[in-house]
């Protein structure tokens, strides 16, 4: 461990792995097969590496990890889980959890993604780059989560939503053009347009990549697609 700065209240199980310059705030719990990199702020009363939620789950794989990037932002009352199925729980880089978050097993919050307070993640839920789960969502299992969407505050998430799209309730999709600047995709707005509101292909290939791994998680888990 190299300048990490642990508050004397928290908890580090001896199986956690820490990089540099971590902060880690009171009375906050990190057990379990944990890895964390560099320059992560966790906030207080955090709980990382605890047991799974699942009502199948007997005993934790000693193999089970949970593995956190580097510059993440995990605040307060927050909590993630270890996986039970799969081989890791993940949050990956430049993530943003904001307090209260839910993060249950076998999920993957990829780099960039935000998840605001009160949200609730379930297990096996795939979040991928630069999506944001707004304040008190529902992410139901085996749910894809787009690169660069958007869910709307309070909604129950129960299909998949395509990268680059605005899921709101009871309304059809529409293009989230906030993300479109905010990571520099302006330029590429018809065709992603194209793609979320007619499924037209992309052919762009950073798009392509973008929407084959989306395609992968979808195909895995076999859940429908919002339109």
């Amino acid at each position: 461990m190299k300048n990490n700065k642990i508050h004397p209240t928290a908890i580090v199980g001896s199986d956690v792995m820490l990089g540099s310059n971590n902060e880690i705030g009171p009375y906050t719990i990190i057990s379990g097969k944990t890895i964390i990199g560099n320059n992560n702020v966790i906030g207080s009363h955090v709980i990382l590496g605890c047991d799974p939620t699942d009502t199948k789950f007997i005993a934790r794989d000693e193999s089970a990890r949970l593995l956190i990037g580097n510059n993440n932002i995990i605040r307060e009352f927050s909590l993630v889980e270890l996986p039970c199925y799969e081989e890791s729980t993940i949050i990956g880089n430049d993530a943003f959890l904001m307090q209260g978050v839910h993060v249950s097993h076998d999920v993957h919050v990829k780099d960039k993604a935000v998840i605001t307070n009160t949200s609730v993640i379930a297990g096996l839920v795939k979040i991928l780059d630069g999506a944001n789960i707004a304040m008190a969502c529902t992410i139901n299992q085996y749910t894809v989560i787009g690169h660069y969407s958007i869910a709307a505050t309070n909604a129950a998430v129960m299909k998949n939503i395509k990268p680059f799209s605005k899921y709101i309730p009871n309304k059809p999709l529409s293009v989230n053009k906030y993300a479109l600047s905010k990571f520099g995709f302006n330029h590429l707005e018809e065709e992603i347009s194209d793609y979320v509101l007619h499924d037209i292909p992309v052919k762009n290939c950073d798009l392509k990549r973008i929407t084959d791994e989306f395609d992968y998680w979808v195909l895995k888990y076999g859940h429908e697609t919002y339109k």
